[in-house]
C-alpha cells in the first residue's frame, strides 16, 4: 500500500507540474505545432470527463472519482499483497485519477494539452493523467486475464 501511495503521488506531482507549465506558458486555446498534421500542444480546459461526457457536472465527477478511489482502495489494495505489476497499474490509475480530481477541485476544470490528429481524425485533447488512467486500467485488465488463464491451466493439471 505504501508503494502504491508513493508512486501515485509521483504521478500526481508530475501531472501537476506539466499542467502548471502549460497554464503558465500558453493562453487558453493556444496551439503549438510540434509535428505537422500529427501532434500539437494545445491548452484547453475540460469541464467534463472523456469526450466531454457529463460536461458542467463538476460535483458529480468529483463524487464519482472519490467513490472510485474508495472502491479501489477498499476492494483491491487494502490488506492485499500486490505483485509488482499490480503496484504499477494501481499507481498509474490512482495517480491519474488524483491529477484530474485535483484540477476539478482547485481549478474547476481539467487542464488538457496533448492534441493528436490520427489518420485525419482530430482526437480529443487529453493529458498525462488521462494516459496514466488508461494504461493503469489496461494493465489491470491484462493482468487479471493472464491470472485467470494461468489459474485455469493450473487447475487442469497442465503448465
Amino acid at each position: 500500500m505504501k508503494k502504491v501511495a508513493l508512486l501515485s503521488l509521483i504521478v500526481l506531482v508530475f501531472d501537476q507540474i506539466l499542467k502548471f507549465i502549460i497554464r503558465s506558458k500558453l493562453v487558453l486555446n493556444e496551439t503549438i505545432n510540434v509535428i505537422a498534421n500529427f501532434f500539437n500542444i494545445t491548452y484547453v480546459e475540460n469541464d467534463g470527463a472523456a469526450w466531454n461526457i457529463l460536461s458542467g457536472n463538476k460535483i458529480i465527477l468529483i463524487l464519482i472519482a472519490l467513490l472510485v478511489l474508495f472502491f479501489i482502495f477498499y476492494y483491491f489494495i487494502f490488506n492485499k499483497k500486490l505483485n509488482k505489476i499490480e503496484v504499477i497499474a494501481y499507481s498509474l490509475f490512482i495517480g491519474g485519477l488524483l491529477g484530474n480530481l485535483w484540477d476539478r477541485i482547485f481549478i474547476g476544470r481539467v487542464i488538457d494539452y496533448l492534441d493528436f490528429k490520427i489518420f485525419g481524425y482530430n482526437f480529443p485533447v487529453f493529458n498525462l493523467a488521462d494516459i496514466c488512467i488508461v494504461l493503469g486500467v489496461l494493465i489491470i485488465i491484462i493482468n487479471e486475464i493472464r491470472g485467470e488463464i494461468n489459474e485455469k491451466t493450473n487447475s487442469n493439471g497442465r503448465k
